[in-house]
C-alpha cells in the first residue's frame, strides 16, 4: 500500500470530513516538497519543526494555518505511519493576533438579506437566525429539521460533535416550503432511477438504503448530480459553499455596506445581538458550539454599548 492509499484509508477509518482530508493532504504534500527528495520514514521531529518554522518565519503564515499544518503532520506520523514525532522543542509558533470580529447592525443584516434571492436568502437567514457556520448549514439534512422541538440538529460540527441549534419561528414556514421543494425534487429523481445522496462511511455500510430515503436528502441540494468518488454512484450533494459566499458578497456590495460582510459575519452578528439582548454567555457558547467560553467572550468586546460594555463619560448626563 502506498503512502497516499494508507492516508486515505486511515481518514476513512477515523471518519474525518472530506474537507479535513483535503486540507491535511495539502500540507503533507507541502512538507514532502519542502524536504524533497527525502521520504517521511527517513524524517522525524527535526524535519517537522524545520517545515513549521519555515511557515511561520519565512512565509509568515497565520497561527491557525501553521496549526493546521502541524495537525496534518502529527496525523501523518502518528496515525498513518505509526511513528509519533514526539516533542517539537524548537518549534517557533506563529503569533496569533487578537482580531475583533466584524459585526453587522440589525439594520445592516436586513439590508443584506433583502438583496438575496432564494435559496441563498434562506441560507443566510439560517446563518444569522441560528448562528451556524456555513458548512454546518449546508450539511443539514431533511431529518435534521425538527419543527416540533423548534431546533436544527447540527451533525458532526467543528470538532466532530453534534449539537442542537435554534430554529427561528420566523423561518418555520419558509423551511417547510424548502422541505416540500426538496421532497418534490426527490420524487422526480426516484422516478428516473436516481435520488441518492452521499452518506457517512459507517452508515453506508449499515444502512445502504438510506442514501435514497427522503430524510437523508440535503436541505439545500445542489442543482446538479455528480459522481461520488467513494462509491462511483451518481449522487446529489448540497450546494457548494463558494456559491453562497459569492452571493452574499454581491448582496453586501449591492446593499452598499462598508463593512466586510461574509457568511461568518452573520454568525458573529447572531452571537453579538443575542448578547446585547441579555442572553447569558454560557448559552451563547452552547449555541455556537464553542468548547471554551473564552472563545465566546470575544463578543463581550463589541456589544452596542462600546468596548467592554462601557458608556463614555461624554454620553452621561451632567
Amino acid at each position: 500500500m502506498t503512502l497516499g492509499e494508507a492516508f486515505h484509508a486511515t481518514m476513512r477509518r477515523i471518519h474525518y470530513s472530506p474537507r479535513t482530508e483535503e486540507a491535511y493532504l495539502h500540507w503533507i504534500r507541502q512538507f514532502l516538497r519542502f524536504h524533497k527528495p527525502r521520504v517521511p520514514r527517513e524524517m522525524g521531529a527535526p524535519e517537522v519543526v524545520a517545515f513549521l518554522n519555515h511557515l511561520a518565519l519565512e512565509r509568515h503564515t497565520a497561527a491557525s494555518t501553521q496549526n493546521q499544518a502541524l495537525c496534518a503532520l502529527v496525523f501523518l506520523y502518528g496515525q498513518v505511519l505509526g511513528m509519533p514525532v514526539g516533542p517539537l522543542e524548537a518549534l517557533q509558533r506563529a503569533e496569533r493576533p487578537r482580531n475583533v470580529p466584524i459585526v453587522l447592525s440589525r439594520s445592516e443584516v436586513r439590508q443584506l438579506l433583502a438583496r438575496l434571492e432564494s435559496p441563498f436568502s434562506l441560507i443566510a437567514e439560517v446563518l444569522y437566525g441560528s448562528g451556524l457556520r456555513l458548512s454546518e448549514s449546508l450539511s443539514l439534512r431533511i431529518k435534521d429539521v425538527d419543527f416540533e422541538r423548534h431546533q436544527l440538529m447540527v451533525r458532526r460540527g467543528k470538532g466532530g460533535e453534534d449539537r442542537p441549534a435554534l430554529l427561528p419561528n420566523s423561518l418555520r414556514d419558509r423551511l417547510r416550503g424548502q422541505v416540500a421543494a426538496v421532497t418534490r425534487l426527490h420524487e422526480r429523481e426516484l422516478a428516473v432511477g436516481r435520488g441518492e445522496v452521499n452518506l457517512p462511511d459507517a452508515l453506508r455500510q449499515k444502512m445502504p438504503g438510506a442514501a435514497r430515503s427522503l430524510g437523508w436528502q440535503y436541505l439545500f441540494p445542489a442543482s446538479r448530480c455528480c459522481q461520488d468518488p467513494e462509491t462511483g454512484r451518481t449522487v446529489r450533494y448540497h450546494l457548494h459553499d463558494t456559491a453562497v459566499q459569492k452571493e452574499i458578497k454581491q448582496a453586501a456590495r449591492a446593499a452598499g455596506l462598508t463593512k466586510r460582510a461574509t457568511t461568518h459575519t452573520l454568525r458573529h452578528s447572531f452571537a453579538t445581538h443575542l448578547l446585547e439582548a441579555g442572553t447569558d454567555i454560557r448559552t451563547i457558547q452552547t449555541l455556537l458550539g464553542h468548547k471554551d467560553v473564552r472563545t465566546t467572550m470575544i463578543y463581550t468586546h463589541i456589544v452596542d454599548r462600546g468596548p467592554l460594555g462601557v458608556v463614555s463619560p461624554l454620553d452621561r448626563a451632567p
